[in-house]
């Protein structure tokens, strides 16, 4: 714990700011009777003594790993009616937190100091004392990601990552609906045993020659025909017998109805290197965006704009800013913080609103590179973890740059090599072993070196992937987006390294991530999913894809192409709940609720318990009972009249000192007994409410996009994705 976070307040050292015994226990907060996007703020709680304390909404301060600390104004009602004591607590806590549901929540919690302004009485502030550190962490704080990402200081030291490439990537324009059809390097050919035809192997499609050597490549709504294979495409209606049947077995297994208004592309165009389309639908239409002097073509789904001032295009792709005075390119880069001040004008309400989180000081940028360091939190039974490696052959190191690691080349898992130990990374866990090929266990440390991985290498994303504590039978893990390619880079957040990695060929085909060549669009609740460009017929995803996409693009008929899981080079990942996968394990617990139990609430404890077999919980843990106390969010009936003339928006500065703001936009501070209008705020009281103001409305965001389907859940049409490693 890095505890000079609490040199901004005015209490010394850590052992100085204990005011009584410290109290370790771990709650559990997760409630099932609240959800991400209710207005939860402030929380109530009995006390065993019959006391109420009235928590208001945390003000965090500072985020490390999953380590959280921060500031929360409280009152106390010490007896039915009795005058309100108001007062600010610091806690630090361990983080728990679950980014589908955007829901996160407090273990372990600690406080630290308390401070109660105006009150003399030192019998009362003790008590007081002993009341909060006794009660608090008993009780548990339940929040969602959207609000820690709203509400955190604008002070964090932001995990920011350095030497990505940002060279733009072959980038084609079209005038009419187009397919790219991309391969990994030269196309390559195998025998497929079932069909017993030859397949592509190194492209996200279904491509296969046929008996009469033609080459049939499905998208969608239809199939195409060519006498090469990785160009000349076209059209064509009439199938021989063996890809009838292939197209047959396909719309036998369609997990959804096709989009019939859709139309397959009749224009193809290849690469056999990292590429982008960008496209309009007819002569490019560019249309206003009120109050700028920015234009946007708005017959396109991509983020396409023209300046007016400078008469220059302007294009995102996977975060990262282009311009160039012609559609056509050629494209440069341009770094985010070098774009035209109008991109921050655009309206967050305009047709192109979502651009703003590439848009550098804008809210939606910080609320981006906030998510980003928010990790998704598990803890792993050691016991139950298993990992078995494969490798194509002997396994095959080489050294990885600017570090004494080397790298397995020869294996779909991320095995590093690090003096006589390996470490391996598979979704989202360390294994630790004393050979390459195993046996593996849970490891409770990374390797030395991993932070100096460079952007360069396929390892690089495992930097992003924690180990935070461990017991003698778990261990505590997490991963910040970056582990799925979301970076902080500069002022903004950015997908991919920009970097081509060459996949491994051999009797098996390992592909590595990819940055560009799938329109990828960032979401502020899904993280970054495919654009409109990989939309055609069978493949709809919508503007900002279904359940956020991570991985590098692949995808295929969910007839044939390697099953549900996306390949990434640390293994395959699920994503049809790409934004958690430790789902995919069981092995693992998320928010206090095990795989294979997930979404029965009758198997969750309620706020304040712990399961009583869990294990490092002591038995003084287990044994407390909350009965007594109401749970998180229920609403005594005497819970009185609150600051401010009913209002119950109440703030804390560093200092300790408490304010009010009330219905009416006006501030008062806590002066002993009573509040006193005050026009000499701190400024941070202002921007800590247009903060809370901002996470509602995010919470908000949330919900309508999880009621309109837009979060979890396989992508429309069911698309499948490029497996692990194919035979060849």
């Amino acid at each position: 714990m890095d505890n000079q976070n609490y040199s901004t307040h005015p209490f010394p050292t850590p052992a100085k700011r204990y005011l009584g015994a410290a109290l370790t226990a771990a709650v559990l907060i997760f409630s099932t009777s609240l959800s991400p996007g209710q207005n939860n703020w402030p929380k109530d709680v009995f006390a065993k003594n019959g006391a109420k304390i009235t928590v208001y909404q945390p003000q965090p301060e500072t985020l490390n790993g999953n380590e959280i600390l921060g500031r929360s104004a409280f009152s106390v009602e010490e007896a039915p009616n009795s005058e309100l004591i108001f007062g600010v607590f610091w806690y630090e806590a361990m983080m728990n937190t679950d980014r589908d549901t955007r829901a996160l929540s407090l273990e372990s919690v600690k406080i630290t100091d308390v401070k109660l302004p105006g009150v003399d009485d030192g019998e009362k502030i003790n008590n007081l004392k002993t009341l909060l550190e006794t009660e608090i962490p008993l009780w548990g704080i339940a929040s969602t990601i959207d609000e820690i990402n709203a509400t955190i200081d604008s002070e964090q030291q932001i995990n920011a990552s350095e030497g990505l490439n940002n060279d733009a990537p072959e980038i084609f324009y079209s005038e009419e609906p187009t397919l790219l059809l991309l391969f990994d390097g030269e196309p390559k050919l195998e025998q497929d045993k079932d069909l017993k035809m030859d397949r592509v192997i190194n492209t996200p499609y279904l491509i296969l020659q046929a008996e009469d050597k033609k080459f049939y490549l499905f998208a969608g709504q239809g199939w195409y025909i060519s006498s090469q294979v990785k160009e000349g495409y076209v059209l064509t209606s009439k199938l021989p017998k063996s890809i009838s049947e292939v197209d047959k077995q396909i719309k036998d297994q369609q997990t959804e109805k096709p989009n019939t208004k859709a139309k397959a592309p009749k224009k193809v165009i290849s690469s056999i290197t990292p590429a982008e389309i960008i496209q309009s639908d007819g002569k490019a239409d560019f249309a206003n965006i009120d109050g700028t002097d920015l234009l946007y073509m708005s017959n396109s789904e991509d983020n396409i704009f023209r300046y007016i001032d400078d008469q220059k295009y302007y294009l995102l792709l996977s975060g990262r800013w282009y311009n160039s005075t012609k559609l056509e390119g050629p494209w440069t880069y341009l770094p985010a913080d070098n774009l035209p001040a109008e991109f921050a004008k655009i309206p967050e309400s305009s047709p192109k609103g979502g651009v703003l989180a590439s848009v550098p000081g804008t809210k939606a940028s910080l609320d981006a590179i906030h998510d980003a360091q928010v990790p998704q939190t598990a803890k792993v039974d050691r016991a139950k973890a298993k990992l078995e490696v494969t490798y194509d052959g002997e396994p095959k190191f080489e050294p990885i740059e600017g570090t004494k690691l080397d790298l397995a080349m020869n294996t779909k898992t991320t095995v590093l090599r690090s003096g006589k130990k390996y470490y391996a990374v598979d979704n989202g866990v360390w294994f630790v072993a004393d050979n390459a090929t195993g046996p593996w266990k849970v490891s409770d440390e990374r390797p030395k070196d991993v932070e100096d991985i460079p952007a360069n290498s396929p390892a690089y994303n495992v930097k992003y992937v924690y180990i935070y504590e461990s017991t003698p039978e778990v261990v505590y893990v997490g991963y910040t987006p970056g582990y799925m390619g979301s970076y902080v880079y500069g002022p903004t957040v950015v997908y991919g390294t920009g970097y081509y990695y060459n996949p491994w060929y051999g009797p098996y085909y390992y592909p590595r991530p990819v940055t560009f060549g799938f329109s990828m669009h960032y979401n502020p609740w899904t993280g970054w999913s495919m654009g409109f460009s990989m939309s055609y017929g069978f493949f709809t995803f919508g503007f900002y894809g279904g359940g956020g996409y991570w991985g590098p693009g692949a995808y295929r008929p969910p007839y044939y192409g390697g099953g549900n899981n996306v390949f990434i080079n640390n293994g395959d990942i699920n994503i049809d709940r790409s934004n958690n996968i430790y789902n995919k394990r069981n092995d693992v617990t998320t928010r206090d609720v095990q795989r294979g139990d997930r979404g029965n609430a009758s198997t969750r404890p309620t706020a304040g318990q712990r399961p009583s077999n869990e294990p490092g919980v002591s038995t003084n843990d287990r044994n407390r009972t909350p009965s007594a106390r109401p749970s998180t969010g229920q609403q005594p009936a005497n819970r009185g009249a609150m600051a401010g003339a009913g209002t119950r928006d109440v703030y804390s500065d560093r200092n300790g000192n408490v304010y009010n703001r009330d219905a009416n936009g006006n501030w008062s501070q806590r002066q002993g007994n009573s509040w006193q209008n005050t026009t000499n705020q701190p400024a941070q009281m202002n921007r800590d409410y247009q903060n809370r103001q901002r996470s509602a409305t995010q919470n908000h965001g949330f919900q309508q996009s999880n009621r309109a389907g837009n979060l979890g859940g396989s992508y429309h049409g069911g698309a499948a994705r490029m497996g692990g490693g194919r035979r060849r």
